[in-house]
């Protein structure tokens, strides 16, 4: 009987490495078409990555509004501070939060130094106008007594006239001596002087007692301003509302003693209202009087003007002011919450793409797709808003650019996107 080789036979395993050998193969197969593929296409890509992963964005033609997104408050456009006009422990009257009208008083300051020299100039004045009075009556009756002489010089030159009058008769008839006619006549014009000085002294006292009058009128009138500014001050003294509203807050404790020129309280006038707005001091110089601004109250869209920009940087910020063009139908609160975009510019018919972080990462580079590679490409940009930034180098109108998600390319110069 002949055997079978069955007893020769023995199993043979399956060969893991082969299997992986074929797969690697196949791999490299592929890659190596891939290469040739992109290799015909003029283009080497370092690396893949899903396009999913990336922001895109096309650059379009059109106008940019340069811009400034800030936020900021309501707040009264007009909110007096009171101060202590003279020194003294003031009173307060009102409290904050109360409603207040023009002319309401507010606070009182008590100031003995103040009232004693208001007390004590009034007495001066007092007695300037009584010395006024005696002057005026001294010169009335000096110029009475002037007068009378001026009167009684003038009856004497009448007189010494009519004798020399008659000596000139007598003289002719030879009636009376030389001697009495020249005594005559010397009279006469004694009398003519007497009369002359008479009337000088008058004319010059009434020009004395017009100046001494008038410059006790002038003393008068001096110290009459001393008292009306002492009146005054003393009146200020009471602190009035200068506008209608209500009491913002004290600055100083009841019955505290002040300092002429401490803060009080302040006053908001609830009539007039502006956004004051909080801009980084890195636009600080780009800001303008008379800029227009958008703003938005919770979901209440209106416009307003730059009114005011502050000259100081607090915390990095600058302070500016926004008057409303219509306040109409808006419900408007103090200290009331609002957004705000500060238009700087509108550049029509550039280039612009979205804002992505390829603008934070320098703005230098960018990847421009096509078809599905992503190559970096050196960019200039120019001007730039909250949502878009101008192209001046770099890229055409229609162009994809990646603006989002860089990060993950590596900075290859090309890569394939799947």
């Amino acid at each position: 009987m002949i055997r079978d080789t069955s007893g020769q036979d023995r199993i043979v395993a399956p060969n893991k490495y082969r299997r992986i050998g074929w797969i690697a193969g196949g791999v490299a197969l592929f890659a190596i078409a891939a290469a040739w593929a992109m290799g015909n296409s003029g283009i080497s890509a370092g690396h893949s990555v899903k396009r999913s992963d990336m922001v895109t964005a096309t650059i379009t033609r059109g106008t940019l509004v340069r811009d400034i997104v800030s936020n900021g408050k309501i707040v009264a456009a007009n909110a007096p501070i009171m101060y202590a006009s003279a020194e003294g422990m003031v009173t307060l009257l009102a409290k904050p939060g109360d409603t207040v009208s023009v002319g309401q008083a507010l606070a009182t300051i008590d100031s003995p130094l103040l009232t004693n020299a208001l007390a004590q100039e009034q007495a001066r004045l007092a007695g300037l106008e009584g010395e006024v009075e005696r002057a005026t009556l001294s010169a009335r009756r000096e110029q009475l007594s002037a007068r009378q002489v001026l009167d009684t010089a003038r009856v004497e030159l009448e007189a010494a006239e009519r004798e020399s009058r008659r000596g000139d008769l007598l003289i002719a008839k030879e009636l009376i001596s030389r001697i009495d006619f020249e005594k005559v006549k010397d009279d006469y014009k004694k009398a003519q002087l007497r009369f002359d000085h008479a009337e000088q002294e008058v004319a010059l006292m009434a020009d004395t007692q017009a100046f001494e009058l008038k410059n006790k009128a002038l003393e008068l009138k001096r110290q009459q301003l001393v008292v009306d500014d002492l009146r005054r001050q003393v009146a200020a003294l009471e602190v009035t509302a200068p506008v209608d509203g209500i009491i913002g807050n004290w600055l100083t404790e009841q019955k505290a003693r002040l300092s002429r020129g401490q803060a009080i309280l302040t006053v908001v006038d609830l009539s007039a209202f502006e956004a004051e707005l909080a801009v980084s001091e890195s636009y600080a110089d780009e800001l303008g009087l008379g800029m227009a601004v958008e703003l938005d109250l919770g979901g209440v869209k209106t416009t307003g003007t730059l009114a005011s920009i502050s000259p100081e940087v607090s915390r990095g910020e600058v302070l500016t002011r926004v008057r409303f063009d219509n306040v109409d139908g808006l419900k408007l609160r103090q200290n009331q919450r609002l957004s705000a975009r500060i238009l700087l510019e509108n550049l029509e018919n550039v280039l612009m793409v979205r804002r992505g972080s390829f603008v934070s990462d320098g703005g230098n580079h960018v990847y421009c797709i096509k078809g599905d590679i992503a190559s970096r490409t050196p960019i200039k940009l120019g001007a730039r808003s909250v949502s878009h930034v101008q192209v001046l180098e770099g890229g055409e109108a229609g162009d994809e650019w990646i603006i989002s998600g860089s990060d993950k390319m590596k900075q290859a110069e090309h890569v394939s996107l799947y």
